[in-house]
């Protein structure tokens, strides 16, 4: 699967538990993630899905691997963009490491075939792990800007 790759590092003043509790838990999601949160059992072959804050979902697939809090990747696909549905499934690896007084965040997004989606999630999940990283470290995520989806 490596067409396309987005890999993106970022070290975060936390520790690992809080960073995997704030990528599964539906109520830090919110926070950082601009109203939108996850819905998942988190066990491998659980569905999982991103969810707009009307409701509707954003992203869809399913639980690949989970191994609490070192590592977590979901098969995931586009559910509201047809033109990014019909590109298919992506693979999504979240890896934590801990690094002294921080976590290590690398997030690879990969696709066979889909250059428009690495297009926009190189766009999208900057925005969103500084956002994360924001909220981790200070209590505050980063405000919504108008290139993000607001789910109306």
């Amino acid at each position: 699967m490596n067409d396309s790759r987005f890999v993106y590092v970022i070290y975060i003043l936390t520790t690992p538990q809080k960073l995997w509790e704030a990528l599964t838990k539906p109520e830090f999601n919110r926070q950082y993630w601009f109203g939108f949160h996850q819905e998942s059992g988190w066990q491998p072959g659980s569905p999982w899905k991103l969810v707009m804050p009307d409701g509707r979902v954003a992203d869809a697939g399913e639980v690949v691997a989970s191994d609490p809090p070192t590592r977590l990747v979901l098969k995931w696909r586009n559910e509201f963009r047809p033109e990014l549905k019909a590109e298919g499934y992506t693979r999504c690896t979240f890896e934590i490491e801990p690094e002294g007084e921080m976590a290590k965040l690398t997030v690879t997004h990969e696709a066979e075939n889909s250059h428009l989606l690495i297009e926009r999630v190189s766009v999208g999940w900057p925005k969103i792990l500084s956002s994360l990283k924001s909220l981790l470290e200070t209590g505050r995520a980063l405000p919504r800007t108008e290139d993000l989806p607001k789910g109306n």
